[in-house]
């Protein structure tokens, strides 16, 4: 697979533009017979991209709410008040479950919408309040790659900040980071590389003292923390309840447990809020408004969020997040105990790189594709994000990954990559 993004191709030309039409039960055969080739989420092969809680239920609502909101387009929420009730509904449970009642927000496309916005906001914020024409946004190496994907639309200056040994952002580098052109100062809860969550009140505290904006990405951990912490894991603070911290994300379609694509930005307060929204009176058609980056919004996201969050309810999130914790424990332990096999850090939840110093890991991982896993190659090692269904194949898992550190070739040579930078445009 191409690793600078040149992409490749398999050869086969596209399609030209069909003449006739084609039968329902024709395309949906030919749909349904090329999919041989796709990850196998169901069978819990898969370590992202999608999040298996293995409930029947739950899928069987999905599809239900899928149906029922198939056509509509929230782009005119008064058009469909039903789902207005609903964004309002699932803001105010995320924003009771993540510290803060009284949180300003609105649902997203997804985690890189949700981080868009919050550099948006913290860019406007510092151009009209701070006087700020070259705002920076300070992120640490671990961040996301969508804060630097915003800064390159917004036109921010993105400043990388090394992390130390534990993975983690440490203040005082921080510290040393920020000038008075900082516009957001952001931490992870947790990073997607390590699992770790970086000082957030620390880092809150530093950006409060400067009049800077904090931003928590929870959009992995967002809707498992809460409940980690009840199951009695240790879980330091991070959530809009930390003094300090202005806006926090949290994506609903990855430990939520709804389907793709619904992500949450809570502010701290409506004014923030208020500097999302989007407003243009200059257009023959009318006034046009947006409280988003995206105009048209899938109904479907929105009313599953609703769905999921109120099928599942507090005793539901506690539930699967024990059964993570428990796959976290089977696979950790199972890891370690694979001669020349480690955990990078410490993460504090089912998020995991898999380290080694003397094996050939993409070798190893070439192995394991051929067994039907689908790992993620890291810079360091195998990624691993853990959902409930992974309970019933780590036995299986863990004697693959043995087998294939004790018999591998050299590896295929494929990138470590994070997205679609080797397919073909």
């Amino acid at each position: 697979m191409a690793a600078d993004g040149a992409g490749v191709s398999s050869g086969t030309p596209a399609p030209g533009f069909p003449t006739a039409g084609r039968s329902v039960d024709g395309i949906v055969a030919e749909i349904e017979n090329g999919r041989g080739g796709d990850a196998n989420w169901r069978g819990g092969r898969t370590f992202s991209l999608v999040y298996n809680p293995g409930d029947e239920d739950l899928e069987a609502l999905h599809r239900a709410v899928a149906v029922e909101y198939l056509h509509e387009n929230y782009l005119n929420p008064f058009a469909f008040p039903s789902l207005l009730k609903m964004e309002k509904e699932v803001v105010a449970m995320a924003a009771d479950l993540l510290g803060l009642p009284d949180a300003a927000g609105k649902l997203t496309s997804g985690g890189t919408e949700s981080i868009f916005l919050a550099v948006q906001v913290a860019r406007e914020r510092a151009r009209d309040a701070n006087g700020i024409a070259e705002p920076q946004l300070v992120t640490a190496t671990t961040a996301h790659p969508a804060f630097a994907k915003a800064a390159h639309y917004l036109d921010v200056e993105h400043v990388l900040v090394p992390v130390g040994a534990d993975g983690r952002l440490a203040p005082d580098a921080a510290a040393n980071a920020l000038t008075d052109r900082t516009a957001l100062l952001v931490g992870s809860a947790p990073c997607y590389p390590y699992g770790v969550i970086d000082p957030i009140p620390e880092l809150a505290a530093l950006a409060a003292g400067r009049d800077v904006l904090c931003h928590v990405d929870a959009c992995l951990g967002g809707w498992l923390l809460p409940f980690w912490e009840r199951l009695g894991e240790p879980v330091p603070p991070w959530d809009l309840s930390v003094p300090g911290v202005t806006s926090l994300s949290a994506d609903i379609h990855k430990y939520g447990w709804s389907f793709k694509g619904v992500s949450l930005l809570l502010h701290r307060d409506q004014e923030q809020l208020r500097r999302q929204h989007f407003l243009y009176d200059g257009w023959p058609g009318g006034l046009y408004g947006s409280a988003t980056t995206a105009g048209t919004r899938p109904g479907a996201p929105i009313a599953a969020a609703w769905a999921t969050i109120n099928h599942l309810g507090a005793e539901g999130y506690l539930r699967l997040a024990g059964q993570v914790r428990d796959a976290t424990v089977r696979f950790r332990a199972g890891i370690e105990a694979i001669d020349g096999l480690h955990i990078t850090g410490d993460p504090v939840m089912g998020v995991m790189e898999v380290a080694s110093e003397v094996h050939d890991l993409a070798a190893v991982n070439d192995v394991m594709g051929d067994r039907g896993w689908h790992l993620d190659r890291q810079q360091g090692g195998l990624h691993l994000m853990l959902s409930p269904y992974h309970l019933e194949v780590a036995d299986e898992f863990l004697r693959d990954l043995a087998a294939a550190v004790a018999d591998h070739g050299p590896s295929a040579g494929v990138a470590a990559t994070y997205g679609d930078a080797g397919v073909a445009g």
